[in-house]
């Protein structure tokens, strides 16, 4: 690529230009894996090491009772993981007939984060796992001093999880979550790190981890048995992808809800937006509207792969469904799109790349915030809720069942050019994601944007029918134009860094570095050397 620095946004930032750089929302995580990196590690140690200090530096987005999705470009061949848990053996539909909680026990499926560290580090990496957990055991034993926008966030989830259990005994030592500038220890966290680094991980799914997991589960009334823990498995799913002219974006497939964004790009390959720029109207509703069209099917269709029996993956991508998708978009006003017919005949993220040329696209999160509120005592491990994504309706192909993994919204991302790796790039942030895709993914590839400016640009984010939110930094005439088209414009505030999310991108140039850009909205750093 060529690198074009032209800051048309507010922001403090400049692209970082390096041979071996990590992006990350938060600067304690970012140098982590740049140490492993200058230790002799790889990109996918460095991942590694970077998303287990994100579980100890930044809990208010993941823990080590996580889920995890992984893009790598291992310097030959593109490989996809979905690490993503399932529900327990006993989540019958009889046992949420009032519908899905949001926290507590029955809104924890298996976590897989683990077994992704894990699994990477058996199969790409190069330094052993003690050394690449130990920048995230000294943050966890030593402690760390808690950033702004994690601290800000600790106070919001702390205030509706401190009844759940374990969590105020973990999270808010003195009886309050610790504020921005204090230190905090998660001694727990580092004996669990320590187990999973001595055992390859069979502590936290079969020895003593595993038990004190199970134990607090049956003390608390969850469901979750040794036998839920001790059966899961990671899938080398390889990615699907959309090619929007010579860029091909590539996504995990169901049960994330990547596709949409793949859709929403299929669907602008037949739309004019090449004749717009970057914030002009007609632009900017070309987006929203091909977005809603793919966040309507994605509701209706997306599940476990597994059971996508009735509209799979190649139906919803296929080129005439997104073509006669994309012929029910109106220039001229602004549409509540239902789902169609596709049938032939709700995080962290990090990038990475190293100077061999491997690149990683991983994320990694708990769902909303702390997750479930619950924590294992004496083990700092937060659970996830993922079970939350699932769904009380029947026969929908994502109704809650046992085994079954929910819908997800984390999704890495990773752009491909001419059969060569382009971007490790993607954005937390719960229903945003697939939509921030499309959006970097314009903003770096159409419209020549170098990563700073994709990330620091404003943002907008379909809600529902004809609500969109939009950040106040959206140019006046922008809003106004989108109003007088039938869009319902919300403005939220500016510090919602989930609402809007936070973008990490990592794109190769042509003299064989990278151009990193890390978003403002968060407490993040890109960093290389």
């Amino acid at each position: 690529m060529r690198l074009r620095h032209d800051p048309v946004y507010p922001s403090r930032r400049s692209p970082v230009l390096a041979e071996n750089i990590v992006a990350t929302s938060q600067p304690l995580a970012t140098q982590a894996g740049l140490s492993i990196l200058q230790a002799g590690g790889n990109a996918v140690d460095a991942a590694i090491a970077t998303a287990a200090t994100l579980t100890i530096v930044e809990p208010t987005g993941c823990g080590l009772g996580s889920d995890a999705f992984c893009i790598l470009w291992d310097g030959e061949k593109l490989h996809g993981l979905n690490a993503s848990g399932r529900a327990p053996a006993a989540w019958t539909p009889d046992r949420f007939i009032g519908g899905m909680p949001e926290h507590g026990w029955d809104a924890v499926t298996v976590p897989g984060v683990v077994s992704a560290w894990v699994e990477l580090s058996e199969k790409f990496g190069k330094l052993d796992l003690a050394t690449v957990l130990a920048p995230a055991i000294r943050y966890a034993e030593e402690g760390f001093i808690v950033s702004p926008v994690v601290g800000t966030a600790w106070a919001k989830g702390a205030a509706v999880l401190k009844d759940q259990p374990g969590f105020a005994e973990t999270f808010m030592p003195d009886g309050q979550p610790p504020e921005p500038g204090e230190r905090f220890r998660n001694p727990g966290a580092a004996r669990t790190l320590r187990a999973i680094a001595e055992t390859q991980g069979r502590a936290f799914y079969e020895g003593e981890i595993a038990q004190e997991i199970i134990a607090f589960a049956k003390a608390n009334g969850g469901a979750m048995t040794a036998e839920d823990l001790a059966s899961h498995t990671n899938d080398w799913c390889g990615t699907i992808s959309q090619t929007f002219d010579d860029v091909e974006l590539h996504e995990i497939p169901p049960n994330g809800q990547g596709i949409a964004a793949l859709m929403a790009l299929g669907i602008l390959q037949h739309t004019g937006i090449r004749d717009h720029g970057p914030n002009d109207l007609i632009a900017t509703h070309l987006q929203i509207e091909a977005i809603k069209l793919a966040y309507a099917d994605l509701h209706a269709y997306v599940a476990d792969r597994e059971h996508m029996t009735d509209v799979d993956e190649a139906a919803l991508l296929n080129a005439d469904y997104l073509k006669s998708r994309a012929a029910l978009i109106d220039l001229d006003r602004a549409q509540d799109f239902g789902a169609g017919a596709p049938k032939l005949g709700g995080t962290v993220l990090l990038n990475v790349g190293d100077s061999s040329g491997m690149m990683v696209s991983f994320i990694q999160s708990n769902y909303a915030g702390f997750g479930s509120g619950v924590v294992v005592p004496g083990t700092g491990v937060s659970m996830q809720n993922r079970g939350f994504g699932f769904t009380t309706q029947q026969g929908h192909p994502n109704q809650v069942q046992p085994g079954k993994r929910p819908f997800h919204t984390i999704i890495p991302g990773f752009a491909m050019k001419d059969g060569a790796p382009l971007m490790a790039f993607g954005m937390m942030g719960g229903p945003i994601q697939a939509q921030g895709h499309v959006q970097l993914l314009l903003r770096t590839q159409l419209w020549d944007q170098d990563p700073q400016t994709a990330a620091d640009a404003p943002r907008w984010r379909a809600i529902e029918g004809l609500d969109i939110a939009c950040e106040p930094t959206m140019p006046t005439d922008l809003l106004d134009g989108l109003t007088a088209l039938g869009h319902n414009i919300q403005i939220e505030a500016p510090d919602n860094a989930f609402g809007f999310g936070g973008a990490q991108l990592v794109q190769r140039m042509n003299n064989g570095g990278y151009a990193a850009g890390s978003d403002p909205r968060k407490d993040g750093q890109a960093a290389g050397f």
